[in-house]
């Protein structure tokens, strides 16, 4: 478990942390947008708002564990970003900015108010500033206020906060109007400004969502969640989606810890150890994750996002029940898997996107709005801090 520390931290530090800062735009602000499989940097591509926000909580993070004062200089420039991306007109951020700065995509998002949240709270831990946790408190009150009904959160909207078709995190050939993705993710930013600033209301909301998910989402017949849902949260697609199913059994768990309820804790935890044994029975190959599982039929593609999540939600299986060692098996073989094949080592590269099940890399860009240093990053953060 040692050399495993010391190769994720070597490979955070050497690696990922380099790259990352060698996307910075000092002329516009924020990050670059976009480059391909070849590695050409596209400097005028849009700039997604989720991106910016993702690399501002990277930074964040890595400064908080590290120490290292570059990596504050980072977050304060990411953080800058983020506030162009805000809508001072109507409130909220954007989708996506232009090359320079200027308004894109002026879509409204529920998923991207919640990853904006996610990095304002962390940017709070790194530096005390009130600005990052005060816009982090109007973006909670504006999903609680415009984005939510009786039964959950509705997710797209346009400038003015008026509801439009959900197909920026729908997929699969399906139009969902609330979906477990922004669910979890709403849970997640929540967790994090709950664990920063300790507010009753963002508690009460915590314990709200658990009961969605305990309620709506898991199903408990198929040991899996749900994805795609019609505002009533019926599901609309027979789907398991295996990465969502492992990231969401260690952020669940997480958000348990940081609310310190056991009434809680005795709701959730069977559940996300069912969801962590049931990935391992059906899509762990030994040394890697298969992606989902649409209408019986496997996409067997090994994705970048859903190998680092698995190897944390392996060790946080192992972690939570010290028995079951096949799990640190599971983490330790993801992490050679990533190691040896999604880890991309031309020089000016970072991870693949995707690759076979055999490790050869399929060509997918390896920066654009989804692909950032949020999955693997917290993969390394998570590593370095539980086997520390």
């Amino acid at each position: 478990m040692k050399t495993i520390v010391e190769e994720v931290k070597n490979h955070l530090t050497e690696d990922i942390i380099p790259f990352w800062k060698s996307l910075r735009d000092n002329e516009y602000g924020g990050y670059y947008g976009y480059m391909d499989y070849y590695l050409n940097l596209d400097k005028k591509a849009e700039k997604g708002c989720i991106l910016n926000s993702r690399i501002t909580w990277f930074f964040a993070n890595a400064y908080t564990l590290l120490k290292d004062e570059s990596l504050l200089d980072e977050a304060k420039h990411g953080f800058a970003f983020m506030k162009k991306c805000m809508d001072k007109e109507n409130g909220g951020i954007y989708w996506s900015m232009k090359y320079n700065g200027e308004p894109e995509d002026t879509t409204k998002h529920t998923y991207n108010q919640a990853f904006s949240i996610y990095a304002l709270s962390s940017y709070y831990e790194a530096t005390g500033d009130e600005e990052a946790l005060n816009m982090a408190k109007e973006l909670f009150t504006i999903i609680e206020t415009k984005c939510t009904d009786e039964l959950g959160y509705m997710e797209a909207f346009d400038k003015e906060f008026n509801l439009v078709d959900n197909d920026k995190l729908s997929e699969n050939g399906v139009m969902a109007d609330k979906t477990m993705n922004t669910l979890l993710h709403v849970f997640e930013a929540y967790t994090e400004l709950y664990r920063v600033a300790k507010l009753p209301e963002v508690k009460a909301k915590l314990e709200w969502i658990m009961d969605v998910f305990a309620d709506k989402v898991y199903n408990p017949e198929l040991h899996r969640q749900e994805v795609f849902f019609d505002a009533q949260y019926n599901t609309i697609l027979d789907l398991h989606s295996y990465g969502h199913d492992i990231e969401t059994a260690w952020l669940m768990d997480r958000g348990v810890e940081v609310l310190g309820d056991a009434a809680y804790e005795a709701k959730m935890s069977p559940i996300t150890k069912d969801l962590t044994a049931q990935i391992y029975k059906i899509a762990f190959d030994g040394r890697s994750l298969a992606n989902e599982c649409e209408k019986g039929v496997v996409d067997t593609h090994r994705i970048w996002w859903v190998q680092a999540e698995s190897l944390i939600g392996f060790l946080n299986g192992w972690q939570k029940d010290p028995s079951k060692t096949e799990y640190l098996e599971a983490a330790k073989a993801q992490w050679n898997f990533i190691k040896e094949y999604v880890v991309d080592k031309r020089n000016g590269s970072e991870w693949f996107w995707w690759v076979e099940p055999d490790g050869t890399p399929i060509k997918k860009p390896i920066v654009e709005p989804w692909k950032c240093p949020y999955h693997n990053g917290r993969m390394c953060f998570e590593v370095i801090k539980r086997l520390s």
